[in-house]
């Protein structure tokens, strides 16, 4: 039985037996606990909770899941993988026991015929927790399971909770035997993998106190009402269904390992567990990868951007050591076909998922190309020092220069016998961090201990008034400073201050917070900085009192600076522009990575592996612009989220809405986004869009920045005055000045050209007696010396090689230093008979490199390195013809 047919039956099941079916909820959900969605159940927390009141009695859903703590375990098991889906019902307060064991027990076990898996019964083996009478009785009695197969277990494996205090009861798992053939008989408790869990009923019954572990806490009491709460693991089932040893065999994970196999030209279980580990790294990996970037996720090097970012690179690296290259677009490209079915989305998203993916190994197979060489050098040099361990600087170096990430660096290492000091990596990426993210820290609400907002949190939102108005009569519920709550606050004071309803925009979506003003009717003025949320719902507006003392409780009028806003909606609406402009131009795959709008300026970061073309850059600003001039009419309103993107609506990929979504139309099909920020009447409020630069942010991913309005009319009036200027130093006309500015840059290549030539030429002349001052170190000339000052690494690589020349017919090393400019370039060459006598300038250059602060490596004929300490070269030198001399 195929997998989208298990999935579904299951669904098709439990919608007969009364239940609403729930889609899946996207990966990433808004919850501060959870990089990614890893359970069936996270979606209906807040029901289970009781933070809100379910729609449905009844529910049942397939959810995907990602779970990554043991990325490293991956390929190693066969019962692991990062991405899989979680088959489940619900109850909420409606059915309990019986009938979740009984619903569970029919899907398993009735015919395939009647919409069953046809299960044997006899090898289903349930669990119960230690004093489950009801549950066991229920099993024995009513659905006829012997009791021998019935298995009570304690807490730890058969009571279940969140992992923090709230709602937890008794669970009852059942298991699929698989024979003999897997390991010992006696049920569950003998052997796991024999015995192998596919479902868990989960009886939500209690509510649980502090604790740490998963049998250390306290049962406070009863839930107001009972729920049930299940989890069916599709993969697993698929496996058993199909009569395979391990989930990889599965149909929607072995296409992938037989493309891979096919790509690297070797095959899989052919007797090497290592390759067969990459294999299903490959798979496993591939197939997550594709479901994170389908939500929204793209790669970056911190949070969820990092996972999948490491996910992609595993790709890369296990392909590459299978003896592939070049693999990703052919293997995304199977797994989006094979999970459509199931997820129909992704057929929509395939563009931009293989964009992202694509563009990831590239960017890493660049990676690798130089990181691989610095590895190999740091693990040499780690070897000669006779140390186990490579220095937490290297693997710094490697992963903030050549974007190694840790993990990589440690597997390598592993591979090459040697371990990775990661206290000092750690040490060095802690200070990268803090001096990352202090400005942040200071600015962001985010940061703060959110204990002093929690009664404003609890009231509700704060009522944004703005859209209509820019001045509101509010009343002001609290202020705080430094962290506590005040009840006033008198001139010169810096805090923050929450109102009941406010005009002041907040920081969200790209849109930089208004400026503005908080009075009262007896003189008090308060100056708006920066408005924040916290909890997404209540606004902070970060004050200074300029006059008078402001005193909770106070009615006061809280004022928008409407000439800031008025700049800010002429950004934010330039950037809805530039948007549609982008997607004329490049199409539907260059999706919004996030944006920024303040008065007058606007950047706009998209997903693109390549950068803009000078023309696509002038198309993108002319369509932006023929928008403007059109003077469409800018309408907002509100509808259900399906009824949005039915019409077309752009929402930003990954991010989590309401059931209720704003929507700004501007031009009709021109423009249409999901959008909660301000904006002009008509385009042609927005004024001129200047696009001013378009720049690379990460992989994958471009920025383009404009001005808008006075600001894009002060900045072209300032590129005329400029334009006049040379053309007036030039004695040219305005449009001959690139022509002229052209062949003067020409000629000053040319004569920079003939300059260089000189000097090399006078170089050659000063070195070339060098040769008779070189000293004969057992029996191999050694030629070493500092040249004069300012010759750059291309001048002594082409010294070394002149001189070497010359004395090709002998054992000779030519060694030569310069400096100037704080960098101390050097050089090494050897001739044939010196390299036939063991003499390689690699190792040379490796010796000498450290005594002048540097680093350096080459070939065995020609090697060259860069130091910063002059003072060194003299002994540098010196060492030169010690290491030769002790060969």
């Amino acid at each position: 039985m195929q997998t989208h047919e298990i999935r579904k039956r299951f669904l098709d099941h439990f919608i007969r037996a009364g239940h609403t079916e729930v889609p899946s909820a996207s990966l990433i959900l808004d919850d501060p606990n959870l990089l990614f969605v890893n359970a069936g159940m996270v979606p209906f927390k807040p029901y289970f909770l009781g933070d809100q009141t379910p729609p449905f009695e009844r529910a049942t859903s397939v959810q995907k899941c990602v779970r990554t703590l043991d990325i490293e375990e991956v390929g190693i098991t066969t019962r692991h993988n990062t991405f899989f889906q979680m088959a489940g019902n619900f109850s909420f307060g409606d059915y309990f026991k019986r009938e979740a064991i009984t619903f569970a027990w029919k899907l398993l076990t009735d015919s395939v015929e009647d919409g069953g898996y046809g299960m044997d019964p006899t090898k289903l083996w349930p669990t119960v927790y230690l004093d489950d009478d009801e549950a066991e009785s229920i099993w024995r009695d009513e659905i006829g399971v012997p009791a021998e197969r019935i298995q009570r277990r304690g807490m730890a494996d058969n009571y279940w909770s969140m992992g923090v205090p709230g709602p937890c009861g008794p669970c009852s798992e059942i298991f699929y035997d698989r024979g003999p053939e897997y390991g010992v008989e006696g049920g569950p408790e003998a052997d796991e993998d024999r015995y192998i869990e596919i479902w868990n009923l989960v009886f939500m019954q209690n509510e649980r106190g502090e604790g740490t572990t998963k049998d250390d806490y306290e049962i406070l009491g009863p839930l107001p009402k009972k729920n049930i709460d299940t989890g069916m693991g599709i993969e697993r089932v698929a496996c058993l269904l199909q009569g395979v040893d391990n989930v990889y065999e599965t149909d929607l994970m072995k296409p992938i390992i037989d493309l891979t196999a096919e790509i690297a030209g070797r095959g899989y279980a052919a007797g090497n567990h290592d390759d067969d580990v990459r294999f299903r790294v490959v798979a496993d990996h591939a197939r997550t990868a594709v479901m994170l970037i389908g939500d929204g996720v793209v790669p970056s090097n911190d949070g969820r951007g990092y996972v999948l970012r490491r996910l992609l690179r595993r790709i890369v690296r296990s392909v590459r050591l299978l003896g592939g290259h070049q693999a990703m677009e052919r293997v995304i490209t199977a797994v989006i076909d094979l999970m459509t079915p199931s997820y129909p989305e992704l057929a929509e998203q395939r563009a931009h998922i293989l964009s992202v993916a694509v563009a990831e190994e590239t960017t890493f197979s660049r990676t690798l190309e130089s990181g691989s060489k610095l590895f190999s050098e740091a693990a040499d040099a780690t070897k000669q020092a006779g140390s186990t361990s490579i220095s937490g600087t290297d693997a710094f170096t490697l992963h903030d220069t050549y974007g190694f990430p840790i993990d990589l660096t440690l597997e390598m290492a592993s591979e090459a016998g040697l371990s990775v000091d990661r206290d000092g990596f750690a040490e060095l990426m802690n200070e990268q961090r803090q001096r990352a993210k202090a400005d942040a820290r200071a600015r962001k609400s985010a940061h703060a201990d959110h204990h002093v907002y929690r009664e404003f949190l609890d009231r509700g939102p704060t009522e944004f008034t703005g859209f209509t108005e820019l001045v509101s009569e509010a009343r002001v519920l609290g202020l705080v400073s430094d962290g506590e709550r005040v009840r006033s606050a008198a001139p010169g004071a810096e805090l923050e201050l929450i109102l009941d309803r406010s005009p002041l925009y907040a920081e969200s979506g790209g849109q930089m917070a208004d400026h503005g003003t908080i009075t009262t009717s007896d003189g008090v003025r308060l100056r708006v900085n920066d408005v924040q949320k916290v909890g997404k719902k209540v606004w902070l507006h970060k004050v200074v009192v300029d006059e008078g003392e402001i005193v909770e409780g106070d009615q006061v009028l809280a004022a928008v600076d409407a000439g800031w806003r008025h700049g800010a909606t002429q950004g934010h609406s330039g950037t809805h522009m530039i948007h549609a402009a982008l997607r004329q131009v490049l199409g539907p795959t260059a999706t919004q990575a996030g944006s920024l709008n303040r008065p007058g300026y606007l950047r706009f970061d998209f997903h693109s592996g390549t950068g803009l073309t000078e023309s696509q850059r002038t198309e993108i600003e002319q369509i932006a612009n023929e928008a403007v001039e059109a003077n469409y009419t800018v309408n907002t309103f509100e509808t259900d989220l399906t009824k949005a993107k039915a019409m077309g609506a752009m929402a930003l990929f990954g991010e989590n809405y309401g059931d209720q979504v704003r929507v700004v139309e501007i031009g009709g099909p021109f423009s249409m986004e999901l959008c909660g920020g301000t904006h002009v009447a008509s385009s042609a409020q927005i004024g001129p869009i200047t696009v001013i630069g378009e720049s690379s942010v990460g992989s994958g991913t471009r920025r383009v920045e404009a001005y808008v309005g006075m600001d894009s009319f002060r900045y072209l009036s300032r590129e005329r005055a400029l334009m006049a200027g040379l053309a007036a130093s030039l004695k040219v006309p305005s449009e001959d000045v690139p022509d002229r500015v052209e062949q003067l840059v020409h000629k000053l290549k040319e004569a920079e050209k003939a300059v260089e030539s000189l000097r090399a030429e006078q170089a050659r002349a000063a070195v070339a007696g060098l040769i008779d001052e070189g000293v004969t170190v057992g029996d191999t000339l050694v030629v070493a010396a500092r040249v004069g000052d300012g010759v750059d690494a291309n001048g002594l690589r082409s010294l070394v090689t002149d001189l070497r020349g010359r004395v090709a017919d002998r054992n000779a090393v030519i060694a030569l230093f310069s400096a100037g400019d704080g960098k101390v370039p050097f050089a090494v060459g050897t001739t044939d008979a010196a390299r036939g006598a063991g003499i390689k300038a690699g190792d040379l250059v490796r010796e000498v490199a450290p005594l002048v602060s540097g680093r350096g490596g080459g070939k065995p004929d020609l090697a060259q390195g860069s130091g910063t300490d002059a003072a060194g070269i003299d002994g540098a030198l010196a060492r030169l013809r010690e290491v030769i001399g002790a060969r």
